[in-house]
């Protein structure tokens, strides 16, 4: 293990001696306050260090520390933010609510900052408290990387791009959909954005490698942040907040950076601050850090294969599976032509992996729906989906349909009570250019823009 441990300095130079620049106390006491704060409020970084255990959580984990919260950022938001925010589980990190949380965290720290300043004003320097408050960084920033690396090397973050996708315009797009279908469209790009970020990840854990797990999570956040930016995901905080943490870890050595990569001068070693004048400390501290990041792999490895399985690219195809083109529509007696402007008409019905399911209407619109298909006794039930978790889905249709050949289906029964048959055509999904123009080594001339 004495391998790995970067060992204290016996004779401190006068450098290190040397106390604080005022500003510098300030700074690490705002930063020790509010990124302190950070983590413990944004829960999905403690829910990292849950590892293998995580399926053992609610579903409404990932928020408890926000809503524990609620009754102080409530109070801020209302009476010095100007705004009433309720906090919605819908995977955005940029509601009104998370806003108001840092909102109160920056406040708190500048207050906290101020007093602390006031109270231990003649406290020259906070070098092991320094050096503790670092490696909580380093495994909360660690943990955070492993936690998105590991949606992208099983790509199930940005998944192949759906039935709907293929049929949607590329103008009725938002930025966030064309981001999800770029990334998306090629895993193996995907899958090697999160080797990079699960090799940063797993570089923090580790003394002797964190600078360069701090230096490759800063590209990594950057390159995350300037997206989401661009492309209007909504984890800009998160994301920022990330990389401000990269940043942070890498200030105490950005003088040593600076000497081997620009200045070219000769410069010390690049080591992380001692823990503590034991040794056996200092290795208990770095197995510990070790252990901690294995078990968070393992954790969102086990995630990753569970999600790749069930909603990602390896989920089986459901039957039916595929673009089912509306032939003839009749309902009540009547037959509907395929006009534009018939807002009861469809124009495709939809089956897609992990319950993407839709059909759509004469206008292109979608209106994504639950179906069940018995194989056995050939029925199809639509149902829309449900307001809220816990509601009955509403039934919308409800079918016998058979199969007189491989590319036709034909359904009878009833749409929201009212009889109804329809007669489909099969579209294989193969025949969009995105999925069949395939991969070439010689081009004698860049495809048509």
């Amino acid at each position: 293990m004495s391998t790995i441990v970067d060992a204290p300095e016996t004779r401190p130079s006068a450098q290190t001696l040397a106390g604080w620049h005022p500003l510098t106390r300030i700074a690490f006491r705002f930063s020790f306050v509010y990124f302190g704060l950070y983590c413990l409020l944004f829960a999905q970084i403690l829910i990292a260090f849950v590892g293998p255990l995580a399926d053992l959580l609610p579903r409404d984990a990932v928020i408890w520390q926000m809503r524990f919260a609620e009754p102080v950022t409530g109070w801020v938001g209302r009476n010095i933010f100007g705004v009433d925010t309720v906090l919605h589980l819908n995977g955005s990190g940029d509601q009104s609510a998370i806003w108001v949380m840092i909102g109160t965290a920056l406040l708190i720290a500048v207050l906290a900052a101020g007093i602390w300043t006031a109270l231990d004003r003649r406290r020259t320097e906070y070098r092991t408290l320094n050096a503790w408050f670092l490696v909580v960084i380093r495994w909360c920033l660690g943990g955070q990387m492993l936690w998105y690396a590991m949606t992208k090397v099983f790509p199930n973050q940005m998944p192949l791009p759906s039935l709907t996708a293929l049929l949607t315009p590329y103008g009725n797009m938002g930025p966030l959909e064309v981001l999800w279908g770029q990334v998306g469209s090629s895993p193996v790009y995907e899958i090697l954005l999160g080797i990079a970020e699960a090799t940063a990840g797993l570089l923090l854990f580790v003394p002797r490698t964190a600078t360069a797990g701090a230096l490759l999570s800063a590209l990594c956040l950057a390159q995350i942040w300037i997206l989401n930016m661009t492309f209007d995901v909504p984890v800009k905080i998160h994301s920022f907040t990330l990389l401000l943490m990269s940043l942070l870890l890498l200030a105490p050595q950005a003088r040593r950076l600076a000497n081997v990569l620009v200045l070219q001068r000769p410069s010390d070693p690049v080591t992380q601050p001692p823990l503590s004048r034991s040794p056996q400390v200092n290795r208990i501290v770095v197995a510990v850090g070790v252990l901690v990041g294995l078990w968070v792999t393992a954790g969102r490895v086990m995630v990753g294969v569970e999600d790749y399985g069930a909603y990602g690219n390896g989920a089986p195809t459901p039957p039916l599976y595929g673009i089912w083109n509306v032939a003839e529509f009749e309902v009540d007696g009547a037959v509907h032509p395929p006009l534009l402007t018939d807002t009861e008409r469809w124009r495709r019905l939809v089956f897609d992996r992990a319950k993407a399911n839709a059909y759509q209407r004469m206008d292109d619109s979608f209106v994504p729906v639950q179906a069940q298909v018995d194989t056995e006794a050939h029925t199809l039930t639509l149902s829309k989906l449900p307001e809220s978790r816990d509601a009955v889905p509403p039934l919308l249709a409800k079918f016998t349909y058979e199969q007189p050949a491989k590319d036709r289906l034909v359904l009878r029964g009833d749409i929201e009570g009212r009889p109804a048959r329809l007669t489909l055509d099969y579209k294989d999904p193969n025949s969009f250019p995105q999925r069949s123009r395939g991969f070439h080594w010689t081009q004698e001339a860049p495809d048509s823009h």
